[in-house]
């Protein structure tokens, strides 16, 4: 669904109150901020804000708003913030008899927005929840782990695909568009999980440069899956066809020009000389993150990452 606007009444209040742990259930619009490493924010609530001890130690960053319906946690460190998506998502689960049955979550971004450590903690923090409270829900699950992660990483072009086509060097450069990606086996993936309950996916193997075939299995166990990449909710082709299937679509906004410096960060330390790594920002990751923010429109949830200056 297209996405609202955020409420004005939703601006930031500044305090040095002790961070109380408790949520309220607001109508509130659908986009939930992240206000990282400095002062917290409460939207129309009491005053509260993180010790400086919890924010160098846990980066903290602070819930603002959540979707329609759904209780809102004051303000609290990162970890409130995966509980409040993770809570959002285990009764989802717990509801659901039909073996064969699937969630499947979208979460898309450009690169440098934090999809990959998102989705880890999100679907870490559903089998918590499901531990402590499966003793309700034994008949449903044969084991606590119903929360798994599918990255589209290991939907990448082979090396050897990408030497085939009609200017290999770009294609090498450009690796990382949509056009060197294979949407068509992702859609085959979660087409054949919706249907049958369980799929074999592929992993990607940063080492070598290639996906390895068969590495990641989704099980009848697993309710939840969070898809994480940065295509998902594209208008065209396959791209379509796949978020099509996505049952929730969840968008991580973030600054471009911070994101991009978060990807120089990463290309440095893998080794890559500074003049190497910002012409592939600039010639590869940039473009596509532009792209990727126009995408955002398409999402049922927007994730908003706000830094302070």
């Amino acid at each position: 669904m297209e996405l609202s606007s955020f409420s004005t009444t939703c601006k930031p209040i500044y305090s040095e109150a002790l961070l109380p742990q408790k949520r309220w259930s607001l109508k509130l619009n659908n986009q939930l901020y992240f206000f990282p490493r400095t002062r917290v924010s409460t939207p129309m609530l009491r005053r509260a804000a993180v010790s400086a001890g919890k924010q160098n130690h846990l980066r903290s960053q602070v819930l603002q708003c959540q979707l329609k319906d759904v209780p809102i946690v004051e303000a609290g460190i990162m970890d409130e913030i995966y509980n409040v998506l993770a809570e959002r998502l285990v009764p989802v689960a717990a509801t659901e008899s039909n073996p064969n049955f699937k969630h499947i979550v979208g979460l898309c971004g450009p690169p440098g927005a934090g999809k990959s450590t998102l989705a880890s903690q999100v679907a870490n923090r559903v089998n918590e929840l499901w531990v402590q409270r499966s003793s309700f829900f034994n008949e449903l699950v044969e084991s606590p782990e119903v929360a798994i992660v599918l990255p589209m990483d290991g939907f990448h072009l082979y090396r050897h695909e990408l030497d085939v086509m009609k200017d290999p060097e770009e294609a090498h450069a450009r690796r990382g568009a949509p056009w060197t990606f294979a949407p068509e086996r992702l859609l085959r993936c979660l087409t054949s999980l919706k249907n049958e309950g369980s799929v074999c996916v592929p992993s990607f193997d940063h080492g070598v440069g290639d996906p390895v075939e068969d590495d990641i299995f989704v099980s009848l166990q697993h309710k939840v899956v969070i898809v994480e990449g940065n295509y998902l909710l594209l208008d065209d082709g396959a791209w379509r066809d796949i978020a099509s299937l996505l049952d929730e679509k969840w968008f991580i906004d973030v600054d471009i020009h911070k994101a991009m410096q978060r990807v120089l960060k990463r290309h440095i330390s893998t080794g890559k000389p500074h003049d190497v790594a910002k012409w592939r920002i600039d010639y590869n990751d940039r473009p596509n993150a532009e792209l990727i923010m126009n995408s955002k429109k398409r999402a049922d949830l927007l994730i908003k990452s706000v830094d302070f200056s």
